[in-house]
C-alpha cells in the first residue's frame, strides 16, 4: 500500500544525494523512483540540479593573494577616475569663466 505524500515526509539533502547517485550510477530511474516514493520527474529534477551545481562548483576557484591585490587595484582605479573627472570639471569651469565656488563669499 502506497504511503500518502504527507506520510512520506520531506527528504533530507543527504537522502536526495543518495537517490541521485543511484540514478547517475545507472540504476533504472523507474525502479529508484518506486523505491524512493517519488516521481521520476522529481528525480530527474534533482539529478539536473545536482549536475548543474556540480558544474558550477568545478568552475569556481579558490581565493588567493591575487584577489586582495585585485580589489586594492580596482579601488585605486576608481579613486583615480573620480579625481580625473573632478579635475576635468575644474578645468572646464576655469575655461568658461565660471567661478569654482558657488554661493556667497565669506568676506
Amino acid at each position: 500500500m502506497a504511503k500518502s505524500k504527507a506520510a512520506r515526509g520531506r527528504f533530507s539533502s543527504r537522502k536526495e544525494v543518495e537517490v541521485v547517485l543511484r540514478v547517475l550510477r545507472g540504476e533504472d530511474l523507474d525502479v529508484v523512483s518506486r523505491e524512493a516514493g517519488r516521481t521520476a520527474a522529481t528525480l530527474s529534477e534533482w539529478r539536473d540540479h545536482f549536475l548543474t551545481s556540480g558544474q558550477a562548483g568545478l568552475k569556481s576557484r579558490a581565493a588567493d593573494g591575487r584577489d586582495a591585490e585585485l580589489a586594492r587595484l580596482k579601488a585605486l582605479v576608481g579613486d583615480l577616475t573620480m579625481r580625473l573627472e573632478l579635475s576635468r570639471e575644474t578645468v572646464q569651469r576655469l575655461r568658461g569663466g565660471v567661478p569654482l565656488a558657488t554661493g556667497r563669499s565669506t568676506r
